[in-house]
């Protein structure tokens, strides 16, 4: 264990990272299918798995490498991507270089992977390696699991099968191959607010299943699997831009399919018809995002004949956030396995109040924080870890007496002091009690004291509740 004097050195820097963050965030956008590659054939990913490095911390750890090296252009980020069978080896992977976006974002894309038919699993991981271009090493992340599959299915799509359908409020991709040329994909995107057709970077979108039989306005959400004629919303996952509600088609040899209701599978080829437009469906014009009219079939009235800018390719996407922070610590050795925080499960109550961190990546080397308060841990496997909730009054004296609750952020901190922040937080309630003679606070209305009255009458202790945050 640390020394009083480190531990107190340790707490003051985490308060200090608490005031002003400087996280640095690893962020891997990749499909959730990939295409199996045949003999000398090489079917790339699509859409290519991306990465953004944002926050901060990454300006920070760059000029301190940069000072360090008298100037030198060190401190510049690369990286190297993989598939998880093919083991260390650099001339198996791919090489990054990122580049920086307007907004301060370091992005890259790794445009050649494919998985070859000589691999024999049905899931797989990407693997990243980030170094500073002095070759320090920043670390390793893994992206979630992939599911191989031969070819795009045919066949009517059965709900039993849900590893290929489409759920509502999934993450998808669209992109656009006139001829089937490679060289011609253009992905659906956003840049400044609108709807784009780019050629290098893809989005997100978040996949919602509408209700059609009420107005446009209310658009309330469904859940269930994603059909071909249902009223749909696309809505970007990284700025929250969206389109108007669509109606999504089966399409079969430039045709919309006006009659078909059966689920969406990956990689399947579909249309987005405006919700109430006359045949208006959602076109690409070079990197333009357009509406085309659709022209009846005179023999057919079931379809409608589309151009080749109107039918996209659907595929789920995952994205894997890796969150850490070395702006307090002199880290020496790489900052993964960077743990993942899933799920909360509280135990006990009062003064024996356990927590139960479960996610991934964890080891022994890992301590639970309670805002600036470190938990006595105990590590149970990569998967979990358990820790003592520290008491209220450790937060300091009058906390135990306030009359609100109070939250506080849940940290993982490594023994060298490298900070993985996450998105949870722990909210104490106070028991309803308070000191004889000490005056309530003031700043407390009086329609505050009685809501928490008819809460606090229910507990005759100190109370734990876990709360989320997206």
């Amino acid at each position: 264990r640390p020394s009083p004097y480190q531990a107190s050195l340790l707490q003051d820097s985490v308060r200090r990272y608490l005031q002003l963050p400087a996280d640095q965030t690893v962020l891997i956008l990749h499909a959730k299918v990939a295409q199996k590659s045949y003999g000398n054939e090489k079917r790339f990913f699509c859409p290519p798995p991306c990465v953004y490095l944002s926050g901060p911390g990454w300006k920070l750890k760059q000029e301190q490498i940069k000072a360090r090296d008298l100037g030198e252009a060190g401190f510049r980020v690369c990286g190297y991507m993989g598939l998880d069978s093919m083991g260390s080896s650099l001339l198996e992977t791919q090489k990054l270089s990122f580049e920086e976006q307007p907004d301060a974002k370091g992005f890259s894309c790794a445009k050649a992977l494919y998985i070859s038919d000589t691999d024999k699993r049905k899931h797989f991981r990407l693997v990243l390696k980030l170094f500073f271009s002095n070759g320090q090493e920043i670390g390793t992340f893994h992206s979630k699991l992939i599911k191989v599959i031969s070819k795009p299915s045919q066949k009517k799509q059965s709900l039993k099968n849900t590893d290929l359908c489409i759920s509502s409020g999934s993450k998808v991709s669209l992109f656009n191959r006139l001829r089937s040329q490679t060289v011609s994909t253009r992905y659906l995107s956003v840049e400044g607010g609108a709807f784009i057709a780019s050629a290098r970077q893809w989005a997100a979108f978040t996949l919602h299943l509408a209700d059609e039989r009420c107005a446009r306005s209310e658009f309330p959400l469904r859940e269930g699997y994603i059909r071909y004629g249902s009223v749909i919303q696309l809505v970007c996952t990284a700025t929250g831009v969206t389109l108007p509600p669509l109606i999504i088609r089966k399409v079969m040899k430039q045709y919309a399919m006006l009659d078909v209701d059966e689920p969406i599978s990956q990689l399947h080829k579909c249309a987005f018809q405006l919700q109430g437009s006359d045949h208006m469906y959602l076109c690409l014009s070079t990197d333009k995002v357009i509406q085309f009219q659709a022209s009846p079939c005179p023999k057919e009235a079931n379809r409608e004949l589309l151009n080749d800018g109107s039918c996209w390719t659907i595929i789920s996407t995952e994205t894997v956030e890796y969150t850490f922070s070395e702006s307090l610590a002199c880290v020496r050795e790489p900052v993964s396995p960077v743990p993942l925080i899933a799920a909360l499960q509280l135990t006990g109550g009062g003064d024996v109040a356990m927590l139960e961190v479960q996610g991934e990546y964890f080891h022994a080397h890992l301590k639970v924080w309670f805002g600036d308060v470190e938990a006595e841990t105990m590590y149970r496997s990569p998967k979990s870890l358990v820790c003592v909730v520290p008491d209220v009054s450790a937060f300091g004296s009058d906390w135990r007496w306030l009359r609100y609750p109070i939250t506080v952020p849940l940290l993982l901190i490594r023994d060298d002091g490298l900070i993985y922040s996450s998105s949870f937080t722990f909210t104490y309630t106070p028991e309803q009690s308070c000191i004889p003679g000490q005056q309530v606070l003031s700043d407390v209305s009086q329609d505050s004291d009685k809501l928490l009255d008819s809460i606090h009458q229910e507990f005759t202790r100190t109370n734990f509740h876990l709360f989320m945050q997206s």
